[in-house]
């Protein structure tokens, strides 16, 4: 019996190059911003709770039932930064309100 070679395996077609997503940019304020704004428009005198945080933000325009895990991680890193003062609560719950050597360094957003 005659030995046959197996036929050549199709060569693999070449790989499309990925087509490079570039990011938009948004255009507007930040979470950050929008929330120093509000905070820094208060007259309250023992500060803004998150309650009413969402109510002006939304009042706004800003879309607070879409992105409440952004405006709840925004509140605690402007807290940890010392931008903001947690007055009552604990977390991203209770009252804050500007600090008052923060408040030189935000006016830029306000």
């Amino acid at each position: 019996m005659a030995e046959v070679a197996p036929a050549p395996a199709p060569a693999a077609p070449a790989k499309a190059a990925k087509k490079k997503v570039s990011k938009v940019k948004r255009s507007g304020p930040t979470v950050n911003e929008l929330i120093v704004k509000a905070v820094s428009a208060s007259k309250e005198r023992n500060g803004v709770s998150l309650a009413a945080l969402k109510k002006d933000l939304a009042a706004g325009g800003y879309d607070v039932d879409k992105n409440k895990a952004r405006l709840k991680m925004a509140v605690r890193s402007l807290v940890s930064k010392g931008t903001l003062v947690q007055t009552k609560g604990t977390g991203a719950s209770g009252s804050f309100k500007m600090n008052k050597k923060a408040a030189e360094r935000c006016h830029k957003w306000v």
